[in-house]
């Protein structure tokens, strides 16, 4: 509190007062060294260079808060969620720390407004503002140390945006939820890439279609091949719930496990051979 004090005074002797000011109402503190936090927001498409020539962008410091967010969060999970199992206390970590989530909470607290990036990189990309807000971690923690870390992401994050235990019922995995599901019936999923494309900007687009049991089931779109596979399984798990749809899929299981009848017929065969053998031996053994 004595600090943030302080700094105030400092800021009315400074001539980016209205940096330190925009990022001191995202923060709740003032940065010490801001020159960490600009950097954070600096993606690689913007192709700065120091004085030595050197790349100057986000990409070391999102290593960083990736790493520093991975412990954080599992820190704050482990003692919201006493006494429950590691599988789950993995699972609700990545529900917190993955793109989709990071990209929202990035929007929330204005970070996708400050980014500096060139033209080419699309605004929709999805992976330039979670990114940013993990480099932002690594600022944080450079510039403040853990507990800081810590508090902003309790105070400014979580109890603002994140209700943990809603989160933790919340199912986003819907690759490994239709997997499940098609394991526990004993049908057959596949993932098929059908066409990949370049959006306006120049970035590339993959287009995935799901099938089950042979049968097309949802096709979805991403900037990754991950993220049109999950766009794809997400329609896929509420074509599932279409009894129809399903009737379908047990037919189609049902011809794929039918063996064929020349198989069949062969096999008819040899059950007549094996009887008439045995009706044989009965009238060999009754003539002896």
């Amino acid at each position: 509190m004595l600090r943030n004090q302080i700094d105030k005074i400092r800021l009315l002797f400074r001539k980016d007062r209205e940096s330190y000011l925009c990022f001191y109402r995202i923060l709740g503190f003032f940065p010490r060294n801001i020159q960490l936090y600009k950097q954070a927001l600096l993606h690689k498409s913007t192709s700065v260079r120091s004085e030595k020539g050197g790349p100057i962008n986000n990409e070391r410091l999102e290593f960083l808060g990736d790493a520093i967010l991975d412990a954080i969060v599992g820190d704050i999970v482990y003692r919201h969620f006493e006494g429950k199992r590691e599988g789950f206390l993995t699972n609700t970590r990545s529900k917190i720390v993955q793109r989709e989530t990071l990209n929202k909470l990035a929007v929330e607290i204005g970070l996708d407004k400050l980014i500096k990036y060139t033209t080419r990189s699309s605004s929709h990309n999805s992976y330039m503002y979670g990114n940013a807000f993990e480099a932002f971690i690594g600022a944080i923690y450079l510039d403040q140390g853990y507990e800081r870390c810590k508090h902003f992401m309790e105070e400014r994050i979580l109890k603002r945006y994140i209700d943990l235990d809603i989160l933790s019922r919340k199912e986003v995995n819907f690759k490994s939820k239709l997997i499940e599901w098609s394991q526990k019936n004993k049908v057959e999923v596949s993932f098929e890439l059908i066409e990949q494309f370049f959006d306006h900007d120049s970035n590339p687009v993959f287009q995935t279609e799901v099938h089950i049991e042979g049968i097309p089931a949802g096709t979805g779109t991403g900037y990754s091949k991950k993220e049109s596979q999950q766009n794809a399984a997400r329609m896929a798990t509420r074509k599932v719930k279409d009894t129809a749809f399903i009737a379908a899929v047990n037919e189609a299981k049902a011809q794929r496990t039918q063996p064929p009848a020349d198989i069949i017929e062969e096999k008819e065969e040899e059950v007549h051979e094996l009887t008439v053998t045995e009706e044989e031996i009965k009238i060999t053994n009754s003539e002896n």
